[in-house]
């Protein structure tokens, strides 16, 4: 199964992404938030395996057009350094309206999941769009400390998934965000993995993470979030 390169309307000019629709129906939607790689192969295939599973699934790009290779981590770096934050939001919240205006999706809201620095952005988008968004699941990555977002807007289930070791997103910071959004009545869950390190369910990290067995168990847990 393979989707299709999209344009949808943010704010009067014109923004990208890669959609995935299921064979034969429709389904809940489902924004996927790239790595800090751009909108490369690898998440293209998150939202081909996410229509597998009969979900409507759209990728922004929101790096428009550009992208670095799966071992230039200093271009990647760049890359998500120089992302505007507003411009991203505003990607982000057209993709959602489009998703809920496309034929195909089903139901008055969708779930968004993504990956390290799309984990974060999972969060804050979760944050910034309320109930438009039902279920939120980052992998890897989240707005730590100071960098958070105004979290009283945040009404989806959450459940993420995080490595034990991992020193971009150490794990006593994400316990210490999990316990934050449940005292404020967040439905909120953080698994954090044993013997996992960063990016441990991509297939092409050049870190030498990537973990099968883990990254299945994710999987499943996020396909039963969204649907």
């Amino acid at each position: 199964m393979s989707g299709v390169m999209v344009e949808f309307p943010v704010n009067g000019t014109q923004a990208g992404g890669y959609l995935a629709v299921p064979e034969g129906g429709g389904g809940p939607g489902v924004v996927v938030l790239q790595e800090w790689w751009g909108l490369v192969p690898q998440i293209k295939g998150v939202c081909d395996r996410l229509a597998a599973e009969g979900f409507v699934a759209l990728a922004p790009d929101l790096y428009h057009g550009e992208m670095a290779g799966h071992t230039e981590m200093d271009r990647a770096g760049e890359l998500m350094t120089g992302l505007p934050p507003d411009r991203a939001a505003r990607d982000m919240s057209g993709a959602i309206d489009f998703l809920l205006a496309h034929d195909a999706t089903t139901g008055p809201a969708v779930g968004v999941t993504g990956f390290c620095m799309g984990g974060m952005l999972t969060l804050m988008i979760a944050a910034l769009e309320g109930d438009r968004v039902a279920a939120a699941a980052p992998f890897y990555g989240a707005p730590l400390g100071d960098d958070g977002p105004d979290w009283s807007g945040l009404t989806a289930r959450v459940e993420g998934h995080f490595a034990s070791d991992d020193g971009f997103f150490p794990p006593d910071a994400v316990r210490d965000l999990q316990t934050t959004l449940r005292d404020m009545g967040g439905d909120v869950t953080f698994h954090v993995y044993e013997d996992t390190g960063h990016a441990f369910a991509n297939e092409e990290n050049p870190l030498g993470t990537y973990d099968e067995a883990t990254a299945a168990i994710a999987w499943e847990r996020t396909v039963d979030l969204l649907r």
